[in-house]
């Protein structure tokens, strides 16, 4: 039985060389096939389809802003810059960005939902359903229909929250929360539509809640021992302990003295 001769170290050598050069050519093919698909203009983005709240934003509009920032085909855009571009529109809170091959791009949009004016008279923020403050031209609302909510950095969910406690105590009388307010020493303000300011004081959202429940409950009394309404309030202040005092067009200051619940 004859015996199979081990090869020459030099013949495998060769033969390992041979099997890493084709290795590599291989690897050196298939990166060069990857990058000239990616390259291919097949690839690049040939359109953005747009949906969901487009009640403030067109989807031209929407395409003129934000194609010029994307960078990249289908395979390299960076979908996260590119929910980015979207978010930096006007009145877009929130893009869900997607691919659809071979070259596309699907958009889902959600768009903020004004519920106040936020800060001095001469700002343009807003505030969302979600107490999130974001800038929009306010022009394209009616104005006069939202109120105007003011506090320091970071208080528009809390002031916000105040705002729908308090809305509800005031509307049996017709009357709507204008402005709201609260200072840096965490003290409360509103103004009603009628002009009407409100001196509302310090403490917890609870806190405050029960004392404007007891103003808003005893108002009309007050108002029609004196032949007024409810919209002939000039100004009130609750800061009192055990009551609040009010003054009335044609009437001077008055004390109301109520009980606590």
């Amino acid at each position: 039985m004859k015996h199979a001769l081990p090869q020459p170290v030099d013949v495998k050598l060769m033969n390992l060389t041979a099997s890493v050069l084709f290795v590599a050519c291989a690897v050196l093919l298939a990166a060069a096939l990857g990058w000239w698909l990616l390259r291919h203009p097949l690839f690049a983005v040939g359109g953005i389809t747009v949906q969901g709240d487009l009640e403030h934003n067109s989807v031209a509009t929407l395409r003129a802003n934000v194609a010029p920032r994307l960078a990249g085909n289908f395979f390299t855009l960076d979908l996260q810059r590119a929910r980015a571009a979207f978010e930096s529109v006007p009145w877009v809170r929130q893009a869900t960005v997607r691919r659809q091959f071979p070259n596309r791009l699907r958009v889902q949009l959600q768009e903020h939902q004004p519920l106040a004016l936020w800060g001095a008279e001469a700002e343009s923020r807003m505030v969302n359903t979600f107490g999130e403050v974001f800038e929009a031209d306010p022009g394209e609302l009616d104005e006069d229909e939202l109120p105007r909510l003011n506090g320091p950095d970071g208080a528009a969910p809390q002031v916000l929250a105040m705002y729908r406690g308090l809305q509800p105590l005031f509307e049996p009388m017709e009357l709507r929360v204008e402005q709201l307010a609260l200072t840096n020493r965490g003290g409360w303000t509103l103004k009603l539509d009628s002009g009407a300011v409100v001196e509302l004081g310090r403490g917890t959202q609870d806190e405050v809640l029960a004392r404007s429940q007891r103003f808003a409950r005893t108002l009309t009394q007050v108002t029609s021992k004196y032949g007024r309404r409810p919209e002939a309030l000039v100004t009130a202040d609750l800061r009192h302990r055990d009551g609040y005092a009010v003054r009335l067009r044609g009437v001077g200051t008055t004390d109301v003295q109520t009980q606590r619940n």
